[in-house]
């Protein structure tokens, strides 16, 4: 035979007999709540308006710190309120920043308008 080839030994069933157990884990029966503190952080960096992103993001470490003692109900309601924190701070910011642009682009206009005359 080649020394490519290696040789397979085949092994048999072996001959102990083995009794099996069974293991059981519980697992919890409640989807683990978001506390939206990956959004919270983003708005208080980028879409801070009127500090809604940094209360946001309190709320959001208030739900992390309920969840952690299992206080399950207090974690959803301040994870509630940071979401709502989180909507009105995007909202506004986003709505803040296409006046913005309105208003730059009015501006700009009336510049060239005035600089042709």
């Amino acid at each position: 035979m080649p020394k490519e080839h290696p040789q397979v030994v085949a092994l048999g069933v072996p001959q102990v007999s083995t009794s099996t157990t069974a293991t059981t884990i519980n697992m919890p029966g409640e989807i683990s709540q978001p506390d939206h503190v990956v959004w919270s952080t983003f708005n208080a960096f980028f879409l801070n308006f009127c500090c809604l992103g940094f209360l946001a993001y309190a709320y959001s470490v208030k739900s992390r710190d309920r969840k952690m003692v299992g206080d399950m109900t207090g974690a959803q309601a301040h994870a509630s309120t940071a979401k709502c924190l989180n909507i009105c701070a995007m909202i506004f910011s986003i709505f803040m920043i296409i006046v913005l642009i309105i208003v730059y682009v009015q501006v700009f206009a009336v510049l060239q308008n005035s600089g042709r005359q």
